[in-house]
């Protein structure tokens, strides 16, 4: 029979008992997000691949800089302020805000052009520092869209290229591209667009200069306006020659590029790893091995063009 002093320790500790396990819980990771979009379906697949289930062992904080540039050093001070575990980004204005805002929490950044030219890291094996993660280009992929430009399109001699001042990445792919025109009898018309009330002004002086091809880079900005681009071009007859496969389902003529949904799944292995104890500064960048072609026919045959077989038998997708 147990007697009311055990009586009562024995209910004071059941009551007790909830508070206490409650105060054990352990503490599940927060990933900051800037600007979620629909891309980042494929990072949280990613995630529940290697058994993180949003909401019940890792958070995701979500901050919009509502696709302004200026908006993101606000967004990514935002979730260093809370503060998040890691942080990761989408092209490298997102990734340079998030290094302006912490130099300590972990940063995984995702489709990057030159993360040692932009100032990210400093080199691709032993980024250092607080950055890691993924880049969208290699040395010669630049000079390979533009020879498989050429090919579908042998008249071209002018070809616009269409980049953002703001990205440091954008700056690389120009100086690229400046180098492998030549090489290839082309001409480069840079025309340079930061803010969207700059389009108009561009796509007027690429009629006036008579380009006869342009050439785009994947800058979140340019994205956020695909829809305006692409209807330029249809209008004005131009082929395009993109780096991302969406911009050809949406109209564009061809891309060569690394898949943008495979490459942010793959961010949430970097992710993975740095919870796991990996620090940022060991885990090289990391750079894609494989290029998919995607050719549209339909854009095709809107502009008069004949594919080559030769090209219609090496692309990863055609559409039709």
């Amino acid at each position: 029979m147990i007697g009311r002093r055990e009586f009562i320790t024995l209910i004071g500790g059941a009551a007790t008992w909830p508070l206490a396990a409650h105060a054990q819980r352990p503490k599940i990771p927060r990933i900051g997000i800037i600007d979620d979009a629909p891309i980042w379906d494929h990072f949280r697949i990613g995630l529940r691949e290697l058994g993180y289930i949003e909401g019940r062992n890792i958070a995701l904080e979500y901050r919009s800089a509502e696709g302004r540039p200026e908006h993101l050093a606000a967004a990514a001070s935002e979730l260093a302020g809370l503060p998040v575990d890691i942080i990761a980004t989408y092209g490298t204005p997102a990734s340079q805000a998030a290094k302006g805002a912490t130099a300590t929490i972990p940063i995984v950044m995702v489709s990057i052009g030159d993360p040692v030219r932009a100032g990210l890291v400093a080199s691709f094996a032993r980024p250092g520092g607080n950055i890691t993660g993924l880049t969208i280009l290699s040395p010669d992929s630049s000079p390979r869209r533009l020879q498989l430009l050429k090919e579908i399109v042998p008249s071209v001699a002018r070809v616009a290229f269409l980049w953002n001042p703001d990205n440091a990445s954008n700056a690389a792919q120009l100086e690229e591209v400046q180098i492998a025109t030549p090489m290839l009898g082309m001409q480069l018309l840079p025309f340079a667009v930061r803010r969207s009330d700059e389009f108009d002004g561009a796509f007027a002086a690429m009629t006036s200069q008579r380009a006869d091809a342009l050439l785009m880079t994947a800058d979140p900005f340019h994205q956020l306006h695909i829809e305006r681009i692409i209807e330029f071009l249809t209008r004005n007859r131009l082929p395009g020659s993109f780096l991302i496969r969406e911009n050809v389902v949406a109209g564009g003529l061809m891309s060569y590029g690394v898949s943008q949904p495979d490459l942010v799944r793959r961010a949430a292995t970097f992710v993975h790893k740095i919870l796991q104890g990996s620090k940022p500064a060991d885990l090289p960048i990391e750079q894609p091995i494989k290029f998919d072609l995607v050719i549209n026919l339909k854009t095709s045959t809107a502009l008069g063009l004949t594919v080559p077989s030769t090209l219609l038998a090496i692309a990863d997708e055609v559409i039709e």
